[in-house]
């Protein structure tokens, strides 16, 4: 194992990041009723292995569903090896956690809190580095990546509370392997068991699944200061935009160089679309303090839209026919801290498809003008004014 870590860790520091994979498919899960089924039945038809890298899960409806088909798949002798954050799975119960000892489901966690004097804050700092992703592999087949934790939040309850607005995909191809590297590379870090062996090729198998294979795609992983391949791709291409930046994200706290990026493009004619949070928000001190940003954004043409239905989750990156979908939202604190992991893809009719989910997004959105924004109230300004307080003496904080 010990070799096998030394092997991985060469890896992912001699590369900036995954290359460029031709022969792929990707499909669109729109919120809760459509992901969690989808994954659901994969798990039911795993053969060989499953791994499962997760930010969040709290034992509830969904984590039972989840827990019992893991449980259904470990009895046909199907190898299951799940990652879950420290801090994330605070909300997974003891009984839940006894479920998952099975001999053939292997259960670690990363990166355990450590009660540290906060005096001694570089010990105590060490419990901010958190695994965010969210990850579902499949055998070699099939890979669920997005935003969506294992929670009750995403599920429609009653007409009051429509679940969180999220967006997963599932992706088939050769970028499976890939995939599946970064989550070995995630677990070698806390795990005491190790991975079975995987030769890194994928093959299709039917020609009716091979003629789908056409739609260009790339991991693209963030891991702290260390490696910022989410942060730089997406200033790449909001630097080389032509027509279109469409963003969403659940908690916008942009660093300097994304928000002049933003404003550039803007200048020079770019439609620039922010997607963001309405009232309905699971941190609403965070939207204010993001609030903050928006003048010079719309003054300078940006345009931007709050999500009124419900609290919008989802994390799509879009510049021209370049989509990035997964776990990384755009604010500094998960650039500084997180494990983050996103599928790149280039291809016009998945663009296309991710086009018709932002424009009914946006038909539910509050849309502001810069002169409005001009007129809002004190109240809102005194906010805007308290938590983006708030949020630079904190960010000068934990430098």
């Amino acid at each position: 194992m010990a070799e096998q870590q030394k092997n991985l860790s060469y890896h992912f520091k001699s590369h900036a990041g995954f290359p460029w994979r031709s022969r792929n498919h990707v499909r669109l899960h729109i919120n809760a009723e459509s992901f969690y089924p989808a994954m659901l039945r994969a798990i039911s038809a795993a053969q060989e292995t499953i791994f499962l890298e997760m930010y969040l899960i709290e034992s509830g409806a969904i984590a039972t569903d989840f827990i019992d088909t893991f449980l259904l798949a470990a009895q046909r002798q199907v190898k299951i090896f799940i990652l879950l954050d420290d801090f994330g799975c605070y909300g997974l119960s003891q009984e839940d956690r006894q479920r998952l000892q099975h001999e053939n489901i292997f259960l670690t966690f990363y990166n355990p809190l450590q009660f540290y004097n906060p005096l001694y804050f570089s010990k105590f700092r060490r419990n901010l580095f958190r695994d965010h992703r969210k990850i579902l592999i499949i055998d070699q087949k099939s890979v669920f990546v997005g935003g969506a934790g294992i929670t009750d939040d995403f599920l429609t309850k009653h007409l009051d509370n429509p679940g969180w607005r999220e967006t997963m995909i599932e992706v088939q191809g050769e970028c499976i392997p890939d995939w599946i590297d970064l989550f070995k590379e995630a677990w070698l870090m806390y795990a005491k068991d190790s991975l079975p062996y995987f030769e890194k090729k994928w093959e299709s198998k039917g020609n009716e699944l091979s003629e789908t294979m056409r739609q260009t795609c790339r991991v693209v992983c963030a891991m702290g200061s260390s490696r910022q391949g989410i942060k730089r791709s997406l200033i790449k291409r909001i630097r080389t935009a032509e027509q279109r930046i469409w963003i969403s994200t659940a908690y916008f706290l942009p660093s300097f160089k994304v928000r002049r990026a933003l404003i550039r493009a803007a200048k020079r004619g770019v439609d620039v679309r922010l997607l963001l949070p309405g009232d309905k928000s699971d941190h609403p001190s965070v939207r204010q303090a993001g609030r903050r940003f928006y003048y010079n954004l719309l003054r300078s043409g940006v345009t931007i839209l709050e999500y009124q239905p419900r609290f919008i989750h989802q994390k799509i990156l879009m510049c021209d026919q370049w989509v990035s979908i997964g776990s990384s939202n755009i604010d500094r604190w998960n650039f500084r801290w997180n494990l983050e992991a996103n599928q790149e893809v280039e291809d016009s009719i998945f663009t296309h498809e991710v086009v018709k989910m932002f424009e009914a997004d946006f038909k539910q959105s509050e849309i502001f003008e810069f002169k409005r924004w001009l007129q809002r109230s004190w109240y809102y300004r005194a906010q805007e004014w308290f938590w983006g307080k708030i949020d630079r003496l904190f960010d000068r904080f934990i430098k």
